[in-house]
C-alpha cells in the first residue's frame, strides 16, 4: 500500500501493478481495493497498463475528513493522478463513473476517460430517486443503523428483498456495513441526475478527453437509456454495449474494449513523441 495526501490533508491509500501508461480505476458505492471489482480489473489490465486502484475517502485505509463535498473527491483523484506521473487515463464504474466524469469536467489531466453505467435516470423508464432519500439515509446513519442504510440503498438500486435478506446472513454483509457511512457521498454524486429528466448538454462541457461510455446488454432499459443519453451530451464520446453484461462487473468482459480504447491514446502519444 502507498498513500498520497489530498488537498485538504486527507490521506488516500492506493496500490498499483503492471507496467505501461497509467490507468486509474474509480470504484462505485460500497467498494474499495479489498472489496469490489477493482482488484480483478487491475489484475486483468496489468499486462497493458500501470493500473492504480485506490480507496475513495472514508473507505478501506483512506481517511475521511469532514465535511464531504464532491470537490474533495475530485481533489483526491487529482492527488492520485499526481502520484501516477501527472496525467493518466481513468475508468469509472457506477457512481465512480460520475466522479470520474466530474473530475474530467473540472480540468484534471485525464488523457482518456471510460465510464460504465453511471446510474442516471433520464426518462420515465423507472421511478426517480425519492426526494427525501438522502435525508432518510443520513438519519439511519446518525442513529448508527448501518445495516438499515445498506438495505435502503440496495432497495433503491433494485436488489430484490429476498436477496437483501439472504445477504444480511452472509459474511460479506459486515464489509458492506463497514463503509455504509460513505453511501451519502455516492447519493450526492448522482441524485441531481436521477430525476427522470434529460441530461443537460451544458453539464460536462469541460470533459473534452476522448470518452468511452459503456453499458451491459443485460442491464435494465433505464440504465441503457441513460448511457446512450450521456454519450449524446459529451463532447467526444463513443457509446458501446458489452453483450451479455450487467451492472455487476465481469473483469474478463471489460478487458478487450478498455485495452482497445486506452491503447489508442498511448499509440497517439508515442507518435507525438
Amino acid at each position: 500500500m502507498s498513500t498520497v495526501i489530498s488537498k485538504d490533508g486527507t490521506r488516500i491509500a492506493f496500490s498499483h501493478m503492471g507496467s505501461g501508461p497509467a490507468l486509474i480505476l474509480v470504484d462505485g458505492a460500497l467498494c474499495h481495493r479489498a472489496s469490489g471489482p477493482s482488484g480483478p480489473l487491475a489484475s486483468a489490465l496489468s499486462d497493458h497498463f500501470t493500473v492504480f486502484t485506490y480507496d475513495r475517502r472514508g473507505r478501506g485505509e483512506s481517511g475521511n475528513t469532514s465535511p464531504y463535498a464532491i470537490e474533495r473527491e475530485v481533489e483526491d483523484l487529482d492527488a492520485l493522478i499526481g502520484a501516477a506521473g501527472g496525467h493518466a487515463s481513468v475508468y469509472g464504474v457506477s457512481s465512480g463513473a460520475v466522479l470520474a466524469l466530474e473530475a474530467a469536467h473540472r480540468g484534471l489531466p485525464i488523457d482518456r476517460l471510460a465510464l460504465y453505467e453511471a446510474p442516471f435516470i433520464v426518462d420515465n423508464s423507472r421511478e426517480p430517486i425519492p426526494g427525501d432519500f438522502l435525508a432518510r439515509l443520513n438519519d439511519a446513519l446518525d442513529r448508527q443503523r448501518r445495516g438499515d442504510a445498506v438495505r435502503m440503498f440496495m432497495k433503491l438500486v433494485g436488489v430484490p428483498g429476498i436477496f437483501i435478506a439472504m445477504m444480511r446472513l452472509m459474511p460479506a454483509w459486515s464489509r458492506l456495513t463497514a463503509v455504509a457511512h460513505t453511501l451519502p457521498y455516492d447519493i450526492t454524486l448522482v441524485k441531481d441526475h436521477e430525476q427522470g429528466k434529460p441530461l443537460p448538454r451544458s453539464q460536462w462541457t469541460g470533459a473534452t478527453s476522448p470518452t468511452l461510455v459503456m453499458d451491459g446488454g443485460k442491464s435494465p432499459a433505464w440504465m441503457r437509456n441513460a448511457m446512450r443519453a450521456l454519450a449524446g451530451v459529451l463532447p467526444r464520446a463513443t457509446y458501446r454495449t458489452l453483450p451479455g453484461q450487467t451492472h455487476m462487473i465481469n473483469a474478463k468482459a471489460h478487458v478487450a474494449p478498455l485495452v482497445e480504447f486506452f491503447t489508442a491514446e498511448a499509440e497517439a502519444s508515442a507518435l507525438r513523441g
